[in-house]
Protein backbone atom coordinates (compact mmCIF):
# COMPACT_ATOMS: atom_id res chain seq x y z
CA UNK A 1 0.00 0.00 0.00
CA UNK A 2 1.42 3.70 -1.08
CA UNK A 3 2.19 5.92 1.92
CA UNK A 4 -1.12 7.96 3.28
CA UNK A 5 -0.57 11.43 1.61
CA UNK A 6 -1.56 13.98 3.96
CA UNK A 7 -4.27 16.46 3.66
CA UNK A 8 -1.19 18.93 1.51
CA UNK A 9 -0.48 16.72 -0.64
CA UNK A 10 -3.87 15.96 -2.21
CA UNK A 11 -4.55 18.45 -4.41
CA UNK A 12 -1.11 17.99 -6.13
CA UNK A 13 -1.27 13.99 -6.48
CA UNK A 14 -4.78 13.25 -7.06
CA UNK A 15 -7.16 16.58 -8.04
CA UNK A 16 -5.40 18.65 -10.52
CA UNK A 17 -7.59 17.25 -14.16
CA UNK A 18 -10.92 19.43 -13.87
CA UNK A 19 -14.06 18.24 -15.82
CA UNK A 20 -14.73 20.20 -19.14
CA UNK A 21 -16.36 23.53 -18.88
CA UNK A 22 -19.44 22.01 -20.09
CA UNK A 23 -19.44 19.40 -17.55
CA UNK A 24 -18.96 19.34 -13.38
CA UNK A 25 -17.34 16.89 -11.44
CA UNK A 26 -19.21 14.37 -9.31
CA UNK A 27 -19.56 13.59 -6.00
CA UNK A 28 -20.97 10.42 -4.42
CA UNK A 29 -21.30 10.05 -0.40
CA UNK A 30 -21.58 6.29 0.76
CA UNK A 31 -23.85 5.32 3.27
CA UNK A 32 -23.08 2.20 4.66
CA UNK A 33 -26.05 1.43 6.97
CA UNK A 34 -29.01 -0.58 6.85
CA UNK A 35 -31.78 -2.33 8.47
CA UNK A 36 -30.39 -5.75 7.40
CA UNK A 37 -28.39 -6.95 4.72
CA UNK A 38 -29.99 -8.63 2.01
CA UNK A 39 -28.67 -11.65 0.83
CA UNK A 40 -26.93 -10.92 -2.24
CA UNK A 41 -25.44 -7.76 -1.42
CA UNK A 42 -21.50 -7.07 -1.50
CA UNK A 43 -21.29 -3.67 -0.56
CA UNK A 44 -19.69 -1.91 2.16
CA UNK A 45 -22.54 -2.11 4.53
CA UNK A 46 -23.22 -2.44 8.27
CA UNK A 47 -26.50 -2.57 11.00
CA UNK A 48 -25.46 0.44 13.53
CA UNK A 49 -27.62 2.72 16.31
CA UNK A 50 -27.84 6.15 16.30
CA UNK A 51 -24.32 7.27 17.71
CA UNK A 52 -21.98 5.64 14.69
CA UNK A 53 -24.46 7.20 12.62
CA UNK A 54 -23.81 10.54 13.81
CA UNK A 55 -19.97 9.66 13.88
CA UNK A 56 -19.94 9.17 10.04
CA UNK A 57 -22.03 12.02 8.83
CA UNK A 58 -19.37 14.21 10.88
CA UNK A 59 -16.86 11.83 9.55
CA UNK A 60 -18.01 12.95 5.85
CA UNK A 61 -17.96 16.90 6.62
CA UNK A 62 -13.94 16.31 7.41
CA UNK A 63 -13.65 13.99 4.80
CA UNK A 64 -15.05 16.79 2.38
CA UNK A 65 -11.91 19.15 4.41
CA UNK A 66 -9.72 17.20 2.92
CA UNK A 67 -10.79 18.19 0.02
CA UNK A 68 -11.40 21.68 0.15
CA UNK A 69 -8.90 22.84 -2.38
CA UNK A 70 -9.21 20.38 -5.06
CA UNK A 71 -10.24 22.49 -7.85
CA UNK A 72 -13.06 20.93 -8.52
CA UNK A 73 -16.56 21.63 -8.95
CA UNK A 74 -19.41 19.61 -8.69
CA UNK A 75 -22.87 19.51 -10.24
CA UNK A 76 -24.11 16.29 -9.25
CA UNK A 77 -24.41 14.61 -5.36
CA UNK A 78 -25.29 11.44 -5.17
CA UNK A 79 -25.87 9.50 -1.61
CA UNK A 80 -25.50 5.53 -1.92
CA UNK A 81 -25.08 2.47 0.06
CA UNK A 82 -26.27 0.85 1.86
CA UNK A 83 -29.48 2.68 2.37
CA UNK A 84 -29.07 6.61 2.45
CA UNK A 85 -33.30 6.59 2.86
CA UNK A 86 -32.59 4.89 6.12
CA UNK A 87 -30.38 8.04 7.78
CA UNK A 88 -32.84 10.66 9.40
CA UNK A 89 -33.48 13.82 7.14
CA UNK A 90 -31.85 16.11 10.01
CA UNK A 91 -28.35 14.44 9.31
CA UNK A 92 -28.71 14.31 6.34
CA UNK A 93 -28.87 17.68 6.49
CA UNK A 94 -25.96 18.36 8.44
CA UNK A 95 -24.21 16.88 5.78
CA UNK A 96 -25.40 19.02 2.79
CA UNK A 97 -24.54 21.83 4.70
CA UNK A 98 -20.89 20.86 5.84
CA UNK A 99 -20.63 19.66 1.86
CA UNK A 100 -21.33 23.03 0.44
CA UNK A 101 -19.45 24.07 3.50
CA UNK A 102 -16.32 22.80 2.06
CA UNK A 103 -16.66 21.93 -1.78
CA UNK A 104 -17.42 23.89 -4.47
CA UNK A 105 -20.55 22.74 -4.97
CA UNK A 106 -22.77 24.02 -8.23
CA UNK A 107 -26.49 26.13 -6.87
CA UNK A 108 -28.12 23.85 -9.27
CA UNK A 109 -26.18 20.78 -8.75
CA UNK A 110 -28.66 17.96 -9.48
CA UNK A 111 -28.77 15.88 -6.04
CA UNK A 112 -29.75 11.99 -5.88
CA UNK A 113 -30.76 9.61 -3.32
CA UNK A 114 -31.36 5.85 -3.10
CA UNK A 115 -34.29 4.47 -0.79
CA UNK A 116 -35.88 1.61 0.45
CA UNK A 117 -39.94 1.17 0.00
CA UNK A 118 -40.41 1.23 3.63
CA UNK A 119 -38.76 4.55 4.89
CA UNK A 120 -41.19 6.51 2.01
CA UNK A 121 -43.48 8.20 4.04
CA UNK A 122 -45.36 11.49 3.35
CA UNK A 123 -43.23 13.04 5.98
CA UNK A 124 -39.71 11.85 4.65
CA UNK A 125 -40.38 12.66 0.64
CA UNK A 126 -41.27 16.01 1.96
CA UNK A 127 -38.30 16.66 4.09
CA UNK A 128 -36.30 14.93 1.11
CA UNK A 129 -37.55 17.42 -1.30
CA UNK A 130 -36.83 20.35 1.18
CA UNK A 131 -33.42 19.24 1.60
CA UNK A 132 -32.94 19.55 -2.25
CA UNK A 133 -33.37 15.81 -3.38
CA UNK A 134 -34.23 15.79 -7.35
CA UNK A 135 -34.18 12.22 -7.89
CA UNK A 136 -35.08 9.21 -5.83
CA UNK A 137 -33.71 5.66 -6.64
CA UNK A 138 -35.95 3.04 -5.41
CA UNK A 139 -34.65 -0.40 -4.26
CA UNK A 140 -38.05 -2.23 -5.23
CA UNK A 141 -36.05 -5.42 -6.81
CA UNK A 142 -39.71 -7.04 -7.22
CA UNK A 143 -43.54 -6.50 -7.28
CA UNK A 144 -43.86 -10.16 -6.44
CA UNK A 145 -43.62 -11.13 -2.61
CA UNK A 146 -41.95 -14.56 -3.35
CA UNK A 147 -39.45 -13.01 -5.04
CA UNK A 148 -38.71 -10.45 -2.19
CA UNK A 149 -38.84 -12.91 0.74
CA UNK A 150 -36.30 -15.07 -1.94
CA UNK A 151 -34.09 -11.80 -2.02
CA UNK A 152 -34.45 -11.35 1.64
CA UNK A 153 -35.81 -7.99 1.29
CA UNK A 154 -38.06 -6.41 4.03
CA UNK A 155 -40.96 -4.74 2.59
CA UNK A 156 -44.04 -6.19 0.66
CA UNK A 157 -45.27 -5.63 -3.26
CA UNK A 158 -48.10 -3.61 -1.72
CA UNK A 159 -45.52 -1.43 0.50
CA UNK A 160 -43.25 -0.93 -2.72
CA UNK A 161 -46.50 0.09 -4.75
CA UNK A 162 -47.44 2.28 -2.11
CA UNK A 163 -43.80 4.08 -1.74
CA UNK A 164 -43.65 4.69 -5.77
CA UNK A 165 -47.23 6.38 -5.57
CA UNK A 166 -45.97 9.18 -3.14
CA UNK A 167 -42.54 9.70 -4.69
CA UNK A 168 -44.60 10.32 -7.89
CA UNK A 169 -46.62 13.11 -5.52
CA UNK A 170 -44.24 14.31 -4.26
CA UNK A 171 -42.89 16.49 -6.93
CA UNK A 172 -39.42 14.91 -7.51
CA UNK A 173 -37.64 15.52 -10.95
CA UNK A 174 -36.89 11.60 -11.51
CA UNK A 175 -38.63 8.76 -9.44
CA UNK A 176 -36.21 5.34 -10.58
CA UNK A 177 -37.38 2.26 -9.57
CA UNK A 178 -34.59 -1.09 -9.46
CA UNK A 179 -35.66 -4.22 -10.42
CA UNK A 180 -33.41 -7.58 -10.70
CA UNK A 181 -34.16 -10.32 -13.23
CA UNK A 182 -32.84 -13.66 -13.35
CA UNK A 183 -34.14 -15.18 -10.33
CA UNK A 184 -34.25 -18.91 -10.39
CA UNK A 185 -37.64 -20.78 -11.83
CA UNK A 186 -38.43 -16.97 -13.35
CA UNK A 187 -40.01 -17.11 -16.78
CA UNK A 188 -39.95 -14.59 -19.69
CA UNK A 189 -44.22 -14.54 -18.95
CA UNK A 190 -43.16 -13.25 -15.11
CA UNK A 191 -40.21 -11.07 -15.95
CA UNK A 192 -42.70 -9.41 -18.70
CA UNK A 193 -44.98 -9.19 -16.15
CA UNK A 194 -43.04 -7.46 -13.43
CA UNK A 195 -41.75 -4.38 -16.22
CA UNK A 196 -45.49 -3.99 -17.46
CA UNK A 197 -46.45 -3.45 -13.81
CA UNK A 198 -43.75 -0.76 -13.23
CA UNK A 199 -44.33 1.07 -16.26
CA UNK A 200 -48.30 1.01 -15.91
CA UNK A 201 -46.81 3.53 -12.19
CA UNK A 202 -45.65 6.21 -14.57
CA UNK A 203 -42.37 6.11 -13.41
CA UNK A 204 -39.96 8.07 -15.10
CA UNK A 205 -36.50 5.80 -15.08
CA UNK A 206 -35.85 2.00 -14.29
CA UNK A 207 -32.39 0.05 -14.00
CA UNK A 208 -32.93 -3.58 -14.19
CA UNK A 209 -29.96 -5.30 -13.04
CA UNK A 210 -29.46 -9.27 -13.39
CA UNK A 211 -28.94 -11.62 -10.42
CA UNK A 212 -25.02 -11.27 -9.69
CA UNK A 213 -23.82 -13.90 -6.81
CA UNK A 214 -20.91 -12.75 -5.23
CA UNK A 215 -18.52 -14.99 -3.75
CA UNK A 216 -18.38 -13.39 0.10
CA UNK A 217 -22.30 -12.85 0.31
CA UNK A 218 -24.98 -15.12 1.13
CA UNK A 219 -26.32 -16.42 -1.99
CA UNK A 220 -22.26 -17.03 -3.26
CA UNK A 221 -22.07 -19.19 -0.21
CA UNK A 222 -25.10 -20.73 -1.19
CA UNK A 223 -24.43 -21.27 -4.40
CA UNK A 224 -21.32 -22.85 -4.01
CA UNK A 225 -23.10 -25.31 -1.44
CA UNK A 226 -25.42 -25.85 -4.78
CA UNK A 227 -27.95 -25.07 -2.19
CA UNK A 228 -29.72 -22.80 -5.07
CA UNK A 229 -28.53 -22.68 -8.66
CA UNK A 230 -27.99 -19.61 -11.13
CA UNK A 231 -30.00 -19.46 -14.75
CA UNK A 232 -28.63 -20.60 -17.48
CA UNK A 233 -26.75 -18.26 -19.63
CA UNK A 234 -28.96 -19.00 -22.60
CA UNK A 235 -31.88 -17.57 -20.38
CA UNK A 236 -30.53 -15.04 -18.70
CA UNK A 237 -29.59 -13.31 -22.12
CA UNK A 238 -33.33 -13.90 -23.32
CA UNK A 239 -34.27 -12.08 -20.14
CA UNK A 240 -31.77 -9.07 -21.26
CA UNK A 241 -33.62 -8.81 -25.06
CA UNK A 242 -36.94 -9.27 -23.41
CA UNK A 243 -35.98 -6.33 -21.03
CA UNK A 244 -34.80 -4.24 -23.55
CA UNK A 245 -37.73 -5.38 -26.17
CA UNK A 246 -40.53 -4.46 -23.45
CA UNK A 247 -39.51 -1.21 -22.07
CA UNK A 248 -38.60 0.34 -25.85
CA UNK A 249 -42.17 -0.94 -26.97
CA UNK A 250 -43.41 1.19 -23.55
CA UNK A 251 -41.67 3.95 -25.12
CA UNK A 252 -38.38 3.95 -22.77
CA UNK A 253 -35.02 4.55 -23.54
CA UNK A 254 -32.32 2.04 -22.82
CA UNK A 255 -29.35 4.01 -22.93
CA UNK A 256 -27.28 1.67 -20.89
CA UNK A 257 -27.14 -1.87 -21.01
CA UNK A 258 -29.20 -1.75 -17.25
CA UNK A 259 -31.15 1.68 -17.45
CA UNK A 260 -34.31 3.14 -18.80
CA UNK A 261 -35.78 6.72 -19.59
CA UNK A 262 -38.55 7.77 -20.21
CA UNK A 263 -37.51 10.67 -21.58
CA UNK A 264 -34.03 12.20 -21.81
CA UNK A 265 -33.84 14.58 -19.51
CA UNK A 266 -34.87 11.59 -16.63
CA UNK A 267 -31.21 10.09 -17.70
CA UNK A 268 -28.73 9.86 -14.89
CA UNK A 269 -26.38 12.84 -15.02
CA UNK A 270 -24.36 11.49 -12.08
CA UNK A 271 -23.99 7.95 -14.03
CA UNK A 272 -22.47 9.22 -16.86
CA UNK A 273 -19.57 10.75 -15.29
CA UNK A 274 -18.56 7.16 -14.72
CA UNK A 275 -18.96 5.82 -17.99
CA UNK A 276 -17.04 9.02 -19.60
CA UNK A 277 -14.14 9.25 -17.16
CA UNK A 278 -15.39 12.58 -16.25
CA UNK A 279 -13.80 13.31 -12.54
CA UNK A 280 -15.82 12.20 -9.69
CA UNK A 281 -14.58 12.40 -5.66
CA UNK A 282 -16.23 9.37 -3.13
CA UNK A 283 -16.24 10.14 0.47
CA UNK A 284 -17.72 7.41 2.79
CA UNK A 285 -16.19 3.83 3.34
CA UNK A 286 -15.26 2.03 0.24
CA UNK A 287 -15.76 5.14 -1.49
CA UNK A 288 -13.90 5.35 -5.24
CA UNK A 289 -12.80 8.61 -7.10
CA UNK A 290 -10.95 9.16 -10.23
CA UNK A 291 -9.27 12.57 -11.05
CA UNK A 292 -5.61 13.54 -13.02
CA UNK A 293 -5.49 9.71 -14.79
CA UNK A 294 -5.47 8.41 -11.48
CA UNK A 295 -8.27 6.19 -9.04
CA UNK A 296 -7.90 5.46 -5.34
CA UNK A 297 -10.54 4.06 -3.05
CA UNK A 298 -11.23 4.25 1.21
CA UNK A 299 -10.85 1.73 3.44
CA UNK A 300 -13.85 -0.76 3.07
CA UNK A 301 -14.64 -1.18 7.15
CA UNK A 302 -16.27 1.88 8.62
CA UNK A 303 -14.47 1.74 11.88
CA UNK A 304 -11.05 1.93 10.16
CA UNK A 305 -12.69 4.85 7.88
CA UNK A 306 -13.72 6.54 11.25
CA UNK A 307 -10.47 6.34 12.71
CA UNK A 308 -8.71 7.79 9.13
CA UNK A 309 -11.33 11.08 9.39
CA UNK A 310 -11.29 11.49 13.02
CA UNK A 311 -7.21 11.88 13.52
CA UNK A 312 -7.63 14.02 10.30
CA UNK A 313 -5.94 11.35 7.21
CA UNK A 314 -7.63 10.66 4.51
CA UNK A 315 -8.87 7.43 4.69
CA UNK A 316 -7.50 6.10 1.81
CA UNK A 317 -7.18 2.55 1.37
CA UNK A 318 -5.08 2.26 -1.87
CA UNK A 319 -4.36 4.12 -5.44
CA UNK A 320 -3.30 2.85 -9.09
CA UNK A 321 -2.64 5.03 -11.90
CA UNK A 322 -3.95 2.83 -15.15
CA UNK A 323 -1.67 3.11 -17.91
CA UNK A 324 -3.02 4.41 -21.42
CA UNK A 325 -4.22 1.31 -22.88
CA UNK A 326 -5.94 0.46 -20.03
CA UNK A 327 -7.89 3.54 -19.14
CA UNK A 328 -8.59 3.29 -23.15
CA UNK A 329 -10.04 -0.30 -22.76
CA UNK A 330 -12.21 0.95 -20.01
CA UNK A 331 -13.29 4.01 -21.82
CA UNK A 332 -14.24 1.48 -24.93
CA UNK A 333 -15.99 -0.92 -22.13
CA UNK A 334 -18.02 1.73 -20.79
CA UNK A 335 -18.71 3.35 -23.71
CA UNK A 336 -19.82 0.33 -26.03
CA UNK A 337 -22.16 -0.19 -22.90
CA UNK A 338 -23.97 3.02 -23.40
CA UNK A 339 -26.47 3.88 -26.89
CA UNK A 340 -24.72 7.05 -27.06
CA UNK A 341 -21.20 4.75 -28.43
CA UNK A 342 -18.08 6.02 -28.15
CA UNK A 343 -16.83 9.17 -29.44
CA UNK A 344 -13.88 8.52 -31.62
CA UNK A 345 -12.73 12.13 -31.57
CA UNK A 346 -12.62 12.32 -28.29
CA UNK A 347 -10.96 9.52 -27.47
CA UNK A 348 -8.29 10.25 -30.10
CA UNK A 349 -7.91 13.40 -28.09
CA UNK A 350 -7.78 12.06 -24.57
CA UNK A 351 -5.37 8.46 -25.62
CA UNK A 352 -3.85 9.92 -28.81
CA UNK A 353 -4.72 7.41 -31.22
CA UNK A 354 -7.35 6.69 -33.74
CA UNK A 355 -9.13 3.76 -33.64
CA UNK A 356 -10.63 4.18 -36.72
CA UNK A 357 -7.46 4.12 -38.88
CA UNK A 358 -6.02 1.55 -36.38
CA UNK A 359 -8.99 -0.86 -36.06
CA UNK A 360 -10.75 -0.42 -39.23
CA UNK A 361 -10.95 -3.97 -40.06
CA UNK A 362 -12.52 -4.61 -36.84
CA UNK A 363 -15.04 -2.17 -36.89
CA UNK A 364 -15.88 -3.19 -40.14
CA UNK A 365 -16.64 -7.10 -39.38
CA UNK A 366 -19.18 -5.50 -36.24
CA UNK A 367 -21.02 -3.32 -38.22
CA UNK A 368 -21.42 -5.74 -40.37
CA UNK A 369 -22.28 -8.37 -37.79
CA UNK A 370 -24.90 -6.19 -36.72
CA UNK A 371 -23.17 -5.60 -33.43
CA UNK A 372 -21.86 -1.71 -34.31
CA UNK A 373 -22.95 1.09 -36.26
CA UNK A 374 -20.74 4.30 -37.21
CA UNK A 375 -22.97 7.41 -36.41
CA UNK A 376 -20.43 10.31 -37.79
CA UNK A 377 -18.16 10.18 -35.37
CA UNK A 378 -19.17 7.43 -33.01
CA UNK A 379 -19.08 4.28 -32.93
CA UNK A 380 -22.62 3.29 -31.36
CA UNK A 381 -23.81 -0.80 -30.24
CA UNK A 382 -26.60 -2.16 -31.39
CA UNK A 383 -28.75 -4.09 -29.14
CA UNK A 384 -26.83 -7.22 -29.69
CA UNK A 385 -23.79 -5.41 -29.23
CA UNK A 386 -24.55 -4.15 -25.82
CA UNK A 387 -24.76 -7.32 -24.63
CA UNK A 388 -21.48 -8.32 -25.32
CA UNK A 389 -19.98 -5.26 -24.86
CA UNK A 390 -16.48 -6.58 -22.91
CA UNK A 391 -16.16 -8.55 -25.88
CA UNK A 392 -16.16 -5.61 -28.59
CA UNK A 393 -14.22 -3.44 -26.17
CA UNK A 394 -11.76 -6.56 -25.96
CA UNK A 395 -11.21 -6.92 -29.60
CA UNK A 396 -9.63 -3.74 -30.60
CA UNK A 397 -6.25 -3.90 -30.92
CA UNK A 398 -5.16 -0.53 -28.33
Amino acid sequence: MPPIPTKSEIRNRYLLMKPSPSTGAGLYIHVPFCTSVCLYCDFAVTIAGEERRNAWAVGVVREAEMYADCGLTFDTIYLGGGTPSSVVPERLDSIFVGLRGQLEINEGAVCYLEANPEDVTLETTTLWRQLGVDVVSLGVQSFDDEALGFLGRQHSASVALAAVEILLAAGFHTVSVDLIYGLSGQTPGGWKAQLARAVSLGIDHLSCYQLTFHEDTLFGRRLAHGLIEQVPEREQAELFFLTHEVLADAGFEGYEVSNFAAATRHRSRHNQKYWDHTPYLGLGPSAHSLANGRRWWNRRKVRQWQTAVDSGRPPIEDEERPSREELLLEALMLGLRTTDGVDLNRICERHGIDLLATNAATIDRFCKSGHLHMDESRLRPTLTGLAIADTLARSFNL
